[in-house]
């Protein structure tokens, strides 16, 4: 487990009052309550409290001091993503403050930089990754094509699921600017403006409430120094993004399902069936105590793959799948325990089994589902 400072776990205790006390489970209810993604006036997430995220600095945490963040890691990103998936709370948190960010510190240039953290930094600028085109994570398939046109790019192609798509104000959008879907050589990472001409966005209605979009280019033109690194060499960074975003989700999963297995014990304690508290079953008492140990696999797993971010370790890559496919297997488990075990009124609204149950079956399949980085983890150990 991963040793916290001071400075840590006073980030981690003030994360946990401010979500349970701010955005509880009923929070997220009532997106579901007036029509979730499907309502035009809806936009999965409140305004108010990511104000309150900005002001007490979170979507800054890894922006760096001079555009106005306070560069505290990713492990520190990782503790507030995880008290922000016990409460299932709905924000643009991960793709704007992790993934935007991590995108433009790594392969940004000065004034890319100068442009676009600070607003990132303060929350005023909600950023996102455009990268899958189907309903699987498949970053091999890539297909979106960027032309030249002039000094700049024309993009034409398709985008979706686009995490918060519906309020992102930049896209870090993947493109292939030579080579053939496939082939790593001529991908190009770039920083489009979400108001550009020709980019059209539409919501998707997912079962968690929150609203991705379905990007449309159609001839989206974009300047030189909208590249984000270097032209058909993207391939790398955005492996190395796709990374901290798979262990940034992993982080949100570990969170939901701490929460789900204490919401299970409370139940275990005090329903009475048969004349009897339900935990003092044996068979019941054997299901939670698994659970409970692949729930501390999950910790150790996601935390690891945190430091492993911060320390520059070369393993990343097989951490992040690591953490990403124990994280959808505990959390899968866990979840659906938590409607089995409640029974009946677990299946209902009204209880928030299902809410968590939803909401697992989306984050695992965001930036690679279970089955994809499990592929990848074997792949990357020679198996």
């Amino acid at each position: 487990m991963a040793v916290l400072n001071e400075e840590q776990q006073m980030l981690k205790d003030m994360a946990a009052d401010w979500a349970r006390e701010r955005m509880p489970v009923t929070a997220l209810r009532s997106l579901y309550d007036h029509g979730g993604g499907g309502r035009a006036d809806s936009i999965g997430y409140d305004p108010e409290a990511w104000a309150e995220m900005a002001q007490m600095g979170w979507t800054g945490i890894l922006a760096p001091q001079d555009h106005g963040g306070s560069d505290f890691g990713y492990l520190s990103l990782g503790l507030i993503l995880e008290e922000m998936g016990k409460t299932l709370a709905a924000s643009p948190l991960l793709s704007s403050a992790l993934v935007a960010v991590s995108a433009l510190r790594m392969g940004g240039d000065d004034a890319q930089q100068a442009r676009w953290l600070p607003g990132l930094a303060d929350g005023s600028v909600i950023g996102t990754l455009a990268l899958d085109e189907g309903p699987h994570h498949a970053p091999e398939r890539l297909a979106l094509a960027a032309t030249p046109s002039g000094d700049g790019w024309t993009l034409s192609g398709i985008k979706r699921p686009v995490q918060d798509g519906m309020v992102a104000h930049l896209a870090i959008v993947a493109a292939h600017t030579s080579g053939a879907p496939g082939v790593r050589d001529g991908i190009t990472l770039f920083l489009v403006d979400t108001a550009a001409p020709g980019l059209t966005r539409t919501p998707l209605d997912q079962i968690d409430a929150r609203l991705p979009a379905t990007f449309t280019f159609d001839k989206v033109i974009v300047s030189p120094d909208a590249v984000l690194g270097e032209v058909g060499q993207g391939a790398d960074l955005l492996d190395a993004l796709r990374d901290r975003a798979a262990v940034g989700i992993a982080a949100e999963m570990l969170g939901s399902a701490s929460q789900a297995f204490d919401t299970i014990l409370d139940y275990l304690r005090t329903r009475v069936q048969f004349g009897a508290i339900i935990g003092s079953f044996q068979a019941l008492q054997h299901r939670a105590a698994c659970l409970f140990g692949e729930l501390q696999l999950t910790r150790s797993a996601v935390e690891l793959a945190l430091v492993a971010i911060d320390e520059g370790d070369t393993a990343l890559p097989a951490l992040a799948s690591l953490a990403k496919a124990t994280a959808g297997d505990t959390l899968h488990a866990i979840s659906s325990q938590m409607v089995q075990l409640h029974g009946g009124i677990g299946m209902t609204h009204e209880h928030d089994a299902g809410l968590y149950l939803k909401r697992a079956r989306v984050a695992e399949q965001c930036y690679g589902s279970t089955a994809w980085h499990r592929e990848r983890w074997a792949r990357l150990n020679g198996y």
